[in-house]
């Protein structure tokens, strides 16, 4: 017994000096792919939920002039019919004769599609502005404007700017009015009398505002897409904040709709936080599914506390698929899946679950009671 234990224990420890053969190295496997073509797909086998159309009948609040032939009109509404969307809003960015267009173009369906116009801020820095537009937003109101929107501000202001989507100036180096600005006084008081609400694009994300490097969230679409913060008169996503909570205090009986969560989906208690105190105040959802998708307990709760000031959105053109996506994300209890080519993160998504009753205000009940029509 004691040559064998002796023999067992010569034979353990012998080798513990001895050099290990040369191992062959491990080969990075990685290298070479780049960031922006890092599109993974989820490996788990978990229920997949396909949402054709909306549970109940939507309004999709947040949506631009994408048709531009009367066929295009017809293929739109063939899109909300198999969505079940009720009815779109456009944000034309149009005044005057632009808007008198638009409101031709999709006029052969006056229940499907609601117009807003924008503010003529043609000469807004010369005086008797604030009049001139008054009246312009009058006549768009005759026309069929039934709001006002998007009021882009990026952190340079209102100012003059091509309708074209793909043409906007909204960062070039001057300066205009921000939201609390003394001579558009006149303008949201007369959208009050009017009953016309305004929706507002205030700031960006907060990952644009960080340094696209390896510490950002957002680095996926940051990397081209950020705020260039050197500029001289730049007010952060902060300091505009602070502008709306002023305009919508000082304009108790003028709607405001902060669209895309007021750009606040890193911190969706400072929205919460305006809507305890100002009840003219609510948010929209467009384009902002990507964002608050991946935090879902958190944007559960939340969307259930403020059902009542939430509308939908797509904010999305809508041959490129966006309906299902949103219906998923808002109904389904779906985990860790991916949609990179409509929204460009890395970010695995996790469905909502939002209630009956919160899905029902915010797809219809919301813009019945505050924006009128059914």
């Amino acid at each position: 017994m004691r040559t064998t234990a002796l023999a067992t224990l010569i034979l353990l420890t012998s080798g513990l000096g001895a050099v290990e053969p040369a191992r062959e190295p491990v080969r990075d496997l990685s290298a070479g792919i780049l960031l922006k073509d890092f599109q993974p797909v989820s490996i788990y086998h978990i229920p997949r939920t396909e949402v054709r159309r909306a549970k109940y009948p939507a309004i999709d609040v947040h949506t631009h002039d994408y048709a531009k032939t009367a066929e295009e009109v017809d293929a739109w509404v063939a899109a909300m019919d198999a969505a079940n969307i009720a009815r779109s809003i456009i944000l034309t960015f149009a005044t005057g004769e632009e808007f008198q267009t638009l409101v031709t173009r999709y006029g052969r369906y006056p229940e499907r599609f609601e117009l807003w116009c924008y503010f003529d801020f043609t000469g807004w820095d010369e005086p008797g502005w604030s009049a001139r537009a008054v009246a312009d937003l009058e006549r768009s109101h005759r026309m069929g404007a039934r709001g006002v929107g998007e009021l882009m501000d990026k952190g340079m202001g209102y100012k003059p700017m091509s309708t074209s989507l793909t043409s906007k100036t909204f960062m070039d180096t001057t300066v205009g009015m921000h939201i609390d600005d003394a001579r558009l006084k006149p303008l949201l008081a007369k959208c009050a009398e009017l009953h016309m609400p305004i929706n507002l694009h205030i700031g960006e994300d907060a990952w644009m505002y960080q340094a696209p490097d390896a510490t950002n969230d957002g680095l996926m679409n940051a990397a081209k897409w950020h705020v260039d913060q050197t500029r001289t008169g730049l007010a952060d996503h902060g300091q505009l904040l602070v502008m709306l909570e002023e305009a919508v205090r000082d304009n108790p009986a003028t709607t405001f709709i902060a669209c895309h969560f007021a750009n606040c989906c890193a911190d969706l208690d400072s929205l919460g936080r305006l809507f305890d105190r100002y009840p003219n105040l609510y948010a929209d959802t467009g384009a902002r599914y990507g964002e608050i998708a991946p935090i879902p307990r958190f944007v559960h709760a939340f969307m259930e506390k403020y059902s009542k000031r939430l509308f939908y959105g797509t904010d999305n053109h809508y041959t490129v698929g966006v309906y299902p996506v949103t219906f998923r994300i808002l109904e389904s209890a779906d985990e860790h899946f991916y949609e990179h080519r409509i929204f460009g993160y890395h970010w695995p998504l996790y469905g909502l679950a939002l209630s009956d009753q919160t899905l029902q205000d915010l797809y219809r009940g919301n813009s019945a009671r505050v924006l009128g029509g059914q």
